[in-house]
């Protein structure tokens, strides 16, 4: 959508360049995963200089003497650290986190202070699944509700906002799936461009096609847009709501195994984050009136998975 939005206001603007951008800014939502990563580790760093800080104290404590290890240790949080593909990653996109060592250090404390981390250190079980539990927790309540972390990354990519569920999905999909038994060697899962269960590319199959084809039948979408909004002027209904429409079209003709149903769902969802207040009722009455003439006139053919209509 924002890909699309950036194409239509740029005169001159060549499907080819608008295409390199948006896989560009597809890929950086991987950069963004290995940032989230990078920061989970810089937190068992602050813990762990906490530590050795308060061993060097004049006067320590037996508490500073044998500090309970357990977080500096975490099993899972060690694997990523020793990530020889994860380091590689870190250096390629020179991540420092020196400037921020005073926020770090305060989402630690934080975090030090929660019942979810006093709960961690004093359990009789430990393990590898309470190690990846705790991370999991570090991450979603302490890293990404914590405002002033999630800036440094809204100020880095203009994208990254809207990124930012994408990348947490990752990091909870590689949480999940890692293994207690993977070595320094293991490969990072990658950017989610595999083939799907039907062996379609997600990139090329799925996203540069429905770019591709939104941009192709634009101009059919913007009288079939002006046939059904009788009542309103092609300029007066909001560019954003105007791209949805097309994009939800293209989905309905050149996507056959992707139900109409979904197809609508999904972008009055998008509208609701987007677009303004009243564009959820409007997408969904003009996309139901034109789907359901659509299909009379043939124009939809949905087949496979039970679709067939």
């Amino acid at each position: 959508m924002q890909a699309l939005y950036a194409h239509f206001q740029i005169e001159d603007s060549t499907v080819i360049l608008s295409e390199k951008k948006l896989v560009s800014n597809i890929e950086s939502i991987y950069d963004l995963y290995i940032h989230f990563l990078s920061a989970i580790i810089e937190v068992k760093d602050i813990a762990h200089n906490i530590l050795e800080d308060a061993r060097q104290k004049f006067l320590p404590t037996e508490e500073d003497l044998n500090p309970n290890t357990r977080f500096v240790h975490n099993l899972f949080i060690s694997q990523l650290d020793n990530n020889v593909d994860l380091r590689k990653n870190i250096n390629r996109l020179k991540i420092n986190w020196s400037d921020d060592k005073d926020l770090f250090r305060k989402i630690f404390l934080s975090f030090r202070e929660s019942e979810e981390y006093k709960s961690y250190m004093k359990a009789s079980a430990s393990g590898y699944k309470e190690d990846k539990e705790i991370t999991v927790k570090l991450l979603s309540n302490f890293l990404l509700a914590n405002e002033a972390f999630v800036s440094l990354f809204e100020e880095k990519n203009l994208y990254w906002a809207d990124d930012m569920d994408t990348a947490v999905m990752m990091i909870l999909k590689t949480i999940k799936k890692w293994n207690k038994s993977y070595n320094e060697y293991q490969l990072l899962p990658p950017l989610l461009v595999s083939p799907d269960e039907e062996g379609d590319d997600l990139i090329d199959d799925f996203v540069l096609k429905l770019f591709r084809k939104t941009i192709i039948h634009s101009d059919e979408f913007d009288a079939l847009i002006a046939k059904y909004a009788a009542n309103w002027e092609l300029e007066r209904i909001a560019i954003l709501d105007v791209i949805l429409f097309k994009m939800a079209l293209t989905e309905f003709i050149e996507f056959p195994s992707i139900p109409v149903k979904v197809t609508i769902n999904e972008y009055i969802e998008i509208s609701k984050e987007y677009s303004t207040p009243k564009s959820k009722q409007f997408i969904n009455g003009l996309l139901d009136k034109m789907s359901a003439d659509m299909k009379k006139e043939g124009r939809i053919k949905k087949m496979g998975r039970g679709l067939i209509e």
